[in-house]
C-alpha cells in the first residue's frame, strides 16, 4: 500500500513561504490554479516524485526538508519545483475520491491544536544526527529562557523565542519542516532545543500568552518536576562584586553628575562591563553599554541624547540585579528566573537565513562630531522587531575631502539610508544579536529593497501589531517591566523616548483633534475610531484615544510637515502608524515612526521639508494633576542626575523639601518619604540607601505617571 505523506499536506502556504520563499508560492499556485501540475508518482517507502513538462524531475523523500529535496533543474539551491512539488501533492489528495487514507490525513491536519511536545525522545533521534543533539545539550547547559506560544491556528504554528532565534514547527508529524531563522534554517539545535521548552512547559491552551520557560536538557533533570532548584546566580563572589561596582559607580554619577568629565569614568565603565560579561549577564552588560552611550551623547550634546533616558536606564540597572536577586531567593520556582531577568546564556550574535523585513521607521540623530540613523525592521514571519544602526564621523568626512554627504543619501549594505528606511528589505547577509540589532553585510545579489507600501504590514500580527486602541492600552498594561524583562534596542532606539514599538491598525482610523505646541515644538494629534451610524459603539468618552507627539529635531526637518500632510488626509485615509508607546494617565502617548495611508507609505524622518500650516493650541490643555505631580519630580531627579548632588545650591534642598510636601498632599505618602531620606542622608553626608532610594522614586514616579 501506498504511503501517504502527511507532512506535506499540513504544510500551509505560509508555512511553504517560510521554507522556501513567497515568490516560488505565488507562482506555484498560478500554476496549480490554471490545471499545469506535473505528473506525481508516490513510493512504497513514501517518497513523492514529480515529472514536469519541461523535463525537470523532483523528489522529495520522507525525512528531508525542501532543501533536501532532488531536483535536476539548474538551480544550485531552492527551486520553484520543490514547490510545486508540494502544492501539486496537496492539490491531487484535494481531488482525489474520497479513500480511507485520505480521510485520515484530512482528519489529522485538521486535528485543531497541539504542541511539539508530543515529539518524543525518537522522534528526536530519528529527525536529528547525534552531534546535533549534543550541540543542543551545550546550549541548552547555559540554562536559556525560551518564550513558547502555543498553536493558534494553521496559519499561527506553536512558536519558541529563543534568545537568538525563533522556531516555529509547521508540521505535527514531521519535526523536520520545523524552521529556524538562523543561517541553518532546519536541522539545527535550536529547534532541539525549542522541543525541550516546549515539553517543559507543560500543557499550553491554544490561543494562551507566551510561557516563559528556562530550559534545561533532559540528562539534566526537570527541575519543575523533582523540585531541584539550580545554583544561586548572586551569591558567588564575583556576582557580589559587581553588583559592589555598579552601586559605586551609579553614587558616583548621583553625586558628581553625569556632565562629569568622562575620562575619570572610563575605567570604571570598563572594568564593570568585563565583570557583567565573564559572568554571563548579557542584559546588565547591555544596561551599561546603554548608560555609557547616553553619557558619551549627553558630552557631545547630541540630539538622540534624552536625560529622562538616562533616568530611566540608571533606575533599571539597580532594579534589575534586585529583582533577580529576589527571584534568586525564592522558595518556590519564581514567576521569572533570575537566568532570564539577567541575560544568562545570551551570547554573541546568529547569522539569519533568508529574510524578510519590513521597515516600521527611523530616528536620526547628529552632534558635534557625527550624525548616525537607527531603522526599526518588523520581521513578518516570526514578529520579532530589529533595529538597524549606523554612525558617521564628521572627522572622517573631512578626511576624505568635498562636502559632507546628505545623512540620508548615505549608503549602508549598499543602498541610500532613505531607500533602506522606506523599504522592505529581503536579505540572505544578515547578522542579529541578542537585544535585536541586526547588520546587513553588503552582497551582489544577496540583498534586495522594494518600497514600502499601504499593504506592508498586513502580516504583522499581536502582540506588534494591535488592532484597537483597547487591545493596545491592555497589551501596555499586561506587560512587565523593563527591568526584568530582555533588553531590546527598539525600546530605546526613538529618541526621547522609553516606551515599546508597536503598530495601532484599526478599522475606520480617524483624526479627532491636532495642534502645535509652538512652545514645547511638538505636534500633538488624536486618532480614535470614526463613529459608525450604521452600527451599535461604545460612548466616545470611553473609548481611549491614541495619542501622537512628535517633537520637531533638525536631524529630521520634514518629519514634522510630513506628519500634519498624513493627517490632514493629503495621502487619503490613515490605516496604521508605528512607534514607541508608553502609557501616560492611562492614555497611550505614541512618537510615530511611520504611517500607512491609503495611498502610502509615510517614514517621517525620511521625508524631505515640505513646510505646512500647523493649527496652534488656542487653550492650554492641563494634564492631570498626579501625572503632573510625577512629572515634576523626574525632572527634579534628572536636575540631581545631571549637576549631581554635591553641586546643588541652597534652593536646592527648599525645592525638594516643597515636592515633597505636594508628594505627601496627594497621599504619595512613601514617594514623599523616599525623597526626604535622600535629603537626610545628604545632610548627614550619609551614602549607604543613597543610590536605593533614588531608584525607587524613580521607579514609583514613572508608575504614577502610567
Amino acid at each position: 500500500m501506498t504511503a501517504v505523506r502527511g507532512d506535506l499536506l499540513e504544510l500551509t502556504p505560509e508555512a511553504l513561504t517560510a521554507l522556501a520563499n513567497a515568490g516560488f508560492v505565488k507562482r506555484a499556485q498560478k500554476d496549480v490554479a490554471a490545471g499545469l501540475l506535473p505528473l506525481l508518482e508516490t513510493a512504497d517507502d513514501g517518497t513523492v516524485s514529480a515529472r514536469f513538462d519541461d523535463g525537470v524531475r523532483t523528489s522529495l523523500p520522507p525525512g528531508r526538508t525542501l532543501r533536501d529535496a532532488q531536483c535536476s533543474c539548474p538551480a544550485s539551491g531552492m527551486c520553484r519545483h520543490r514547490v510545486m512539488l508540494v502544492l501539486a501533492y496537496q492539490a491531487q489528495a484535494a481531488s482525489a475520491s474520497a479513500a480511507p487514507a485520505e480521510d485520515e490525513v484530512d482528519a489529522s491536519a485538521a486535528g485543531g491544536e497541539w504542541s511539539p511536545a508530543h515529539f518524543d525522545d525518537a522522534a528526536l533521534a530519528a529527525s536529528f544526527a547525534p552531534s546535533v543533539i549534543e550541540q543542543a545539550q551545550r546550549l541548552a547547559a547555559a540554562r536559556p529562557v525560551v518564550a513558547v506560544q502555543a498553536w493558534r491556528s494553521a496559519s499561527a504554528p506553536p512558536i519558541a523565542r529563543l534568545p537568538m532565534c525563533s522556531v516555529r514547527f509547521f508540521s505535527r508529524s514531521s519535526l523536520v519542516h520545523a524552521r529556524c531563522d538562523c543561517k541553518q534554517g532546519s536541522g539545527c539545535p535550536h529547534v532541539v532545543v525549542a522541543l525541550w521548552a516546549f515539553r517543559q512547559a507543560g500543557p499550553l491552551a491554544a490561543g494562551s500568552p507566551e510561557r516563559m520557560v528556562e530550559v534545561r536538557a533532559p540528562a539534566d533533570g526537570d527541575a519543575a518536576v523533582d523540585g531541584h532548584r539550580p545554583a544561586a546566580l548572586m551569591q558567588g563572589e564575583a556576582a557580589r562584586a559587581l553588583q559592589v561596582q555598579l552601586e559605586a559607580l551609579c553614587l558616583s554619577l548621583w553625586l558628581d553628575g553625569s556632565s562629569q568629565p568622562l575620562m575619570a569614568l572610563a575605567a570604571r565603565f570598563e572594568a564593570a562591563r568585563e565583570q557583567a560579561r565573564a559572568l554571563g549577564w548579557r542584559w546588565v552588560e547591555d544596561g551599561i553599554d546603554e548608560l555609557w552611550l547616553l553619557l558619551q551623547a549627553q558630552q557631545a550634546r547630541s540630539s538622540c541624547f534624552d536625560p529622562r533616558r538616562l533616568l530611566h536606564v540608571m533606575a533599571e540597572l539597580w532594579a534589575r540585579l534586585r529583582a533577580a536577586a529576589h527571584a534568586d531567593s525564592a522558595a518556590g520556582p519564581p514567576p521569572l528566573p533570575a537566568s532570564q531577568i539577567l541575560g544568562v546564556g545570551v551570547k554573541g550574535e546568529v547569522a539569519l537565513d533568508h529574510l524578510r523585513l519590513v521597515s516600521l521607521g527611523a530616528e536620526l540623530w547628529s552632534d558635534e562630531s557625527g550624525e548616525g540613523a537607527s531603522v526599526m525592521f518588523a520581521d513578518p514571519d516570526t514578529q520579532a522587531v530589529t533595529v538597524l544602526e549606523r554612525q558617521w564621523s564628521r572627522a572622517d568626512d573631512a578626511t576624505a575631502g568635498g562636502t559632507p554627504a546628505n545623512l540620508l543619501g548615505r549608503r549602508v549594505a549598499g543602498f541610500p539610508l532613505r531607500q533602506l528606511a522606506s523599504g522592505q528589505v529581503i536579505t540572505k547577509t544578515a547578522t542579529r544579536r541578542a537585544n535585536g540589532q541586526i547588520d546587513i553585510a553588503p552582497g551582489a545579489r544577496q540583498t534586495g529593497v522594494m518600497p514600502l507600501s499601504p499593504k506592508s504590514w498586513d502580516d504583522l500580527v499581536a502582540p506588534l501589531k494591535q488592532p484597537s486602541v483597547q487591545a493596545l492600552v491592555a497589551h501596555l498594561r499586561e506587560t512587565p517591566p523593563d527591568f526584568v524583562r530582555p533588553r531590546q534596542a527598539a525600546s530605546g532606539a526613538a529618541a526621547g523616548a522609553s516606551g515599546q514599538l508597536h503598530v495601532a491598525a484599526f478599522e475606520h482610523m480617524a483624526v479627532l483633534a491636532s495642534h502645535w505646541d509652538a512652545a514645547a515644538q511638538v505636534l500633538h494629534a488624536r486618532i480614535g475610531r470614526a463613529a459608525d451610524e450604521t452600527e451599535a459603539t461604545t460612548p466616545a468618552d470611553e473609548v481611549p484615544p491614541l495619542h501622537l507627539a512628535l517633537p520637531h529635531r533638525a536631524a529630521a526637518p520634514g518629519a514634522v510637515d510630513a506628519l500634519a500632510r498624513a493627517l490632514a488626509g493629503e495621502w487619503g485615509a490613515l490605516r496604521a502608524v508605528a512607534g514607541s508607546v508608553r502609557l501616560q494617565d492611562g492614555e497611550p502617548v505614541m512618537q510615530p515612526t511611520a504611517l500607512l495611508t491609503a495611498q502610502r507609505a509615510v517614514v517621517l524622518q525620511a521625508e524631505a521639508p515640505a513646510p505646512q500650516p500647523l493649527p496652534l493650541q488656542g487653550e492650554h490643555e492641563e494634564p492631570p494633576a498626579l501625572n503632573a505631580l510625577a512629572t515634576d519630580t523626574l525632572d527634579l531627579l534628572a536636575l540631581w542626575l545631571r549637576q549631581g548632588l554635591r553641586h546643588q545650591g541652597g534652593g536646592a534642598a527648599s525645592r525638594a523639601e516643597t515636592q515633597a510636601a505636594q508628594l505627601e498632599r496627594a497621599g504619595l505618602a512613601r514617594s514623599a518619604r523616599l525623597l526626604r531620606g535622600v535629603l537626610g542622608q545628604l545632610r548627614a553626608a550619609q551614602r549607604g540607601a543613597l543610590v536605593s532610594q533614588l531608584a525607587l522614586l524613580s521607579l514609583w514616579m514613572q508608575g504614577v505617571g502610567q
